[in-house]
C-alpha cells in the first residue's frame, strides 16, 4: 500500500483546528495507558528483594516474568476483536479493574506463585490497554490528529513504563518496606483511571460486529484486511527487537547490575529502567517529523547499538555501558512502536485499529516473552556474561533484518 505525505508528516492544515474538549478527551484516554503501564514495571527493583526473600533462580525470575508475557498475549487474541465490536469502554473497564487486583495481590505476594499470578493480571490489563486503550486515544484524537494521536499513545506507554520504576526504585531506597507504599500509591492512580475510563465518550462499531458474527462466527485470532498487513509487518520487524530488549532489561537487568557488576541499590536498577523508557519518550519527540521509513530505520540502529554496548557491559564489568545498553534498547522499542502505532492511526480504519494493535503488540511481545526467558536458564548453566553475550548476538543479527528490511521494501514506498 503506498503511504502518502500526508501519513509520513504530521497534519493538521485541512479543515478547522480540533476543538479543545476533544484535544483533552485524547489526553484522558493517553493517562489511561500510562497508568496501567506504571504497574507493569513497578515490579522491576523489587525482583532482587524477593528473590531474596523467596530464593529462586535467575531461570525463575524470567518465568515470573513470562507470566506477564502470557496474560498480554492471551487477552491480545480476543481485546482487540471485542474492542472493535463492542466498542473501547466494555473491554476497558474490566482491564482496569483486573490492574487493580494485581495491586492488591503484589502487597501480600509471599510466593512465586503469588507473585506469577500478579503479574498475569498486569499482562492481561496490559492487553487491553494496547489494543483497546490504545486505539481509544487515536479514535478520540479525530480525523485532524491522527499522528498526534498515534505519538500521544506510544509517548503514554513508554513514560508510564518509566516512572513506575523510578517510584518503585525511590520507595525501596527510602522504606525499609516499599511493597505497601508502592502499590498502594498504584492503586489511587488505577482507580483514577478507572474513573476517567468510564466518563470518556468511546464509540463503538455495532454494524461491523453484526456482519462478522454472521460470517466468521465471534471467535477467531485477530487480522486485518491483506491491504494493510504489510504495514503492520514493518511495525512488528523493528518492534520486536526493541521490545525484547527492553523485556531482557526489565527481567534480567537488576541481576547484572547485582551479580556481575556489584551494583545492588534498588533505586539504580529502578533509574536504570526509567532511563530507557524516558529515553524511548524523548526520541519519539524528537523524530516524530520524520518520515515513517527514518524512524523505524532508526529504531533498528538503535537495537543494533544497544546490544553492542550490552557485550562490552558485561564482558567488561562497566555498570555505565549497562545504563547506555538500556537507553538504547528504549529508543529502540520506542523508534518501532511509534512506527508501527503511526502506520495504524493513519492508515488502518477505526474498525479494524485495536485488531490492529494487537497484531502489533502479539508479534512484538511473543519474542519479548521466549527470548528472556530462554536467555535465563541459559544464564542458570553458562553464567550471567556468556548468557548476556548470547542474547545480544541473536538480537543484533535480528535487528540488521529488520533494518534490511525496512529499507528495501519501504524504499518503494
Amino acid at each position: 500500500m503506498t503511504m502518502t505525505a500526508n501519513t509520513d508528516r504530521v497534519t493538521g492544515q485541512s479543515g478547522a483546528p480540533p476543538q479543545q474538549p476533544k484535544r483533552r478527551q485524547m489526553i484522558s484516554a493517553a493517562f489511561l495507558v500510562a497508568a496501567v503501564f506504571a504497574l507493569s514495571n513497578s515490579p522491576t527493583p523489587l525482583y532482587i528483594r524477593w528473590q531474596a526473600q523467596l530464593g529462586f533462580s535467575a531461570g525463575t525470575l524470567t518465568l515470573i516474568f513470562a507470566a506477564y508475557i502470557a496474560g498480554l498475549l492471551l487477552t491480545l487474541l480476543v481485546a482487540g476483536k471485542l474492542a472493535d465490536r463492542l466498542g473501547r469502554k466494555p473491554v476497558l473497564i474490566p482491564g482496569l479493574v483486573l490492574a487493580i487486583v494485581a495491586c492488591a495481590l503484589f502487597v501480600i505476594a509471599d510466593s512465586v506463585l503469588l507473585l506469577g499470578l500478579a503479574r498475569f493480571l498486569t499482562g492481561i490489563a496490559v492487553g487491553v490497554i494496547v489494543s483497546a486503550g490504545m486505539a481509544a486515544v487515536v479514535d478520540l484524537g479525530g480525523s485532524t490528529r491522527k499522528r498526534q494521536a498515534s505519538l500521544a499513545a506510544s509517548v503514554a506507554m513508554v513514560l508510564g513504563a518509566g516512572l513506575g520504576p523510578l517510584l518503585a526504585g525511590t520507595f525501596a531506597q527510602i522504606l525499609p518496606d516499599p511493597v505497601l507504599p508502592l502499590f498502594t500509591s498504584e492503586l489511587i492512580i488505577l482507580a483514577s483511571a478507572l474513573i476517567v475510563a468510564c466518563a470518556l465518550p468511546l464509540k463503538s462499531y455495532h454494524k461491523r460486529a453484526a456482519h462478522e458474527n454472521a460470517t466468521k462466527g465471534p471467535w477467531r485470532l485477530p487480522q486485518v484486511p491483506h491491504q494493510y498487513r504489510l504495514q503492520l509487518a514493518y511495525g512488528i520487524a523493528v518492534f520486536a527487537p526493541g521490545i525484547t530488549a527492553t523485556s531482557f532489561v526489565l527481567s534480567l537487568g537488576p541481576s547484572l547490575l547485582a551479580n556481575l557488576l556489584n551494583v545492588s541499590n534498588p533505586l539504580t536498577a529502578g533509574s536504570m529502567a526509567s532511563v530507557m523508557f524516558l529515553t524511548a519518550t524523548g526520541v519519539q519527540f524528537a523524530v516524530s517529523r520524520l518520515h515513517v521509513r527514518t524512524i523505524f530505520m532508526l529504531g533498528s540502529v538503535a537495537s543494533i547499538a544497544g546490544m553492542i554496548t550490552l557485550v562490552i557491559a558485561v564482558n567488561a564489568s562497566l555498570a555505565a555501558f549497562l545504563v547506555i545498553s538500556a537507553a538504547l534498547a528504549g529508543a529502540g522499542q520506542g523508534l518501532g512502536q511509534l512506527g508501527g502505532l503511526t502506520l495504524i492511526g493513519t492508515q488502518v480504519p477505526g474498525t479494524y485499529r485495536a485488531e490492529a494493535n494487537s497484531i502489533l503488540n502479539i508479534g512484538g511481545y511473543i519474542p519479548a516473552g521466549l527470548i528472556p526467558v530462554a536467555t535465563g536458564f541459559l544464564i542458570d548453566s553458562v553464567g550471567l556474561g556468556t548468557g548476556a553475550t548470547v542474547f545480544a548476538a541473536i538480537l543484533a543479527a535480528t535487528s540488521i533484518a529488520a533494518l534490511t528490511f525496512v529499507y528495501r521494501r519501504l524504499q518503494r514506498s
